[in-house]
């Protein structure tokens, strides 16, 4: 069971992760949505294609752009369609 975890606050949880250049992405059923805000960053990895990102808020405090998901992959990742990935000082483990 793979967890990614900030400020003491579960964002997500599943034993169903995909393993992507050393990223735990984790099934779009097992991420804490409550907990995510859509952002305007944007960015393009010419293997897997372009990212969303999105913040992270538990209680007062967000992370900006410290979850991010392809949902509409490159072929070559379609395995991570609509994942969601973690950084920014959220903990995976």
């Amino acid at each position: 069971m793979v967890s990614a975890i900030w400020k003491d606050a579960t964002i997500a949880t599943s034993d169903e992760t995909v393993v992507v250049d050393g990223n735990h992405y984790f099934p779009p059923k097992d991420v804490d949505h409550s907990r995510l805000e859509r952002s305007e960053q944007t960015s393009v990895c010419p293997v897997k294609g372009s990212a969303h990102y999105f913040h992270i808020r538990v209680g007062g405090e967000r992370n900006l752009n410290a979850a991010w998901t392809y949902p509409d992959p490159t072929a070559s990742a379609e395995a991570i369609r609509g994942y969601f990935a973690f950084w920014k000082g959220v903990d995976v483990a």
